[in-house]
């Protein structure tokens, strides 16, 4: 385990941090796929720091899995970690591309297109529920655990979500190549199964995140998620934000859009609230909600 300096959000980003002070993180390393330590940073608030809660009761915190855009667990995810420990989470940034040794040259799109058409489903989803017993094997730890992830890690947002019983709510930020797995394939050896085909099998409540100028998910595709996000049992929503495209919430990035990324946020915050926090017992106690009532789209 490593710790650094925590330093403020950048000015005006949605969720900022802006008194470090709050906030303790550390980077570590846990057993992933076939037992492979992958490299993650962990974020929660500084009053949790060196607490042991009681061994006959759950921890307060609610986990949060941030999974990384193409551009891998850089500075700007670990804001977002971070932003997400500042409001109430144990947050954990995973590095998917530990294995490679950290993601391509920036700028260099072949290379990265290859590199996620060559990262097989079934070993991220490993990495994946590496992190999420992570989290619950901390004593801060509530019970409950959240996802979000932005870009390719919006796609594999929906995949765990999809594949997994250990998350209680999901956010996917226009996860791309949801529909098919590479430009010219539907189906490849190492992303057999197109994520939005897995969607009967959705686990736990989800919310969609697309910018109405993207193509990548494009809007179309929004749609069709949205329609098999209604025959599910649990509360859906896809949302589509006008003059966004790709990435709008990352604040370092010529596509960043800040009025859309305030609203965003605005949504998560409370969606995720309304899932995560409290216990998981008077959870399992709610009942179902139809898919008529609480499957929307809402266009911003």
């Amino acid at each position: 385990m490593s710790t650094a300096p925590i330093p403020v959000s950048p000015e005006g980003v949605p969720g900022a941090v802006l008194d470090p002070s709050r906030i303790a993180a550390e980077d570590l390393t846990y057993p992933g796929a076939g037992g492979t330590a992958i490299n993650a940073y962990l974020a929660y608030p500084a009053a949790h720091a060196g607490a042991r809660p009681s061994a006959h009761a759950p921890g307060s915190l609610p986990g949060m899995i941030v999974i990384h855009e193409a551009g891998g667990l850089g500075e700007h995810i670990r804001d977002v970690t971070r932003r997400f420990a500042n409001i109430g989470y144990l947050a954990l940034g995973v590095d998917l591309y530990t294995r490679e040794g950290g993601p391509p040259p920036t700028g260099d799109l072949p290379a990265i297109m290859e590199r996620l058409f060559a990262m097989p489903d079934e070993r991220v989803l490993g990495d994946l529920e590496g992190a999420a017993d992570l989290l619950r094997a901390r004593p801060e730890h509530s019970g409950r655990t959240g996802c979000i992830g932005f870009c390719m890690g919006g796609r594999f947002a929906l995949l765990f979500a999809c594949c997994s019983a250990r998350l209680d709510a999901t956010v996917d930020c226009w996860g791309g190549f949801i529909d098919r797995s590479t430009p010219e394939e539907i189906s490849t050896p190492t992303r057999p199964t197109p994520p939005i085909e897995l969607v009967a099998n959705l686990a736990c409540p989800l919310m969609a995140a697309i910018g109405a100028e993207d193509h990548n998910p494009s809007p179309q595709i929004g749609e069709e998620l949205r329609e098999r996000l209604a025959a599910t049992p649990h509360e859906t929503y896809v949302d589509v934000y006008d003059g966004a495209s790709h990435a709008f919430f990352a604040d370092y990035r010529p596509s960043y859009r800040p009025e859309p990324a305030a609203v965003l946020w605005g949504r998560v915050v409370p969606f995720l609230a309304r899932h995560l926090q409290g216990s998981p017992r008077a959870a399992a106690a709610e009942p179902a909600q139809t898919a008529d009532a609480d499957s929307s789209v809402r266009r911003t």
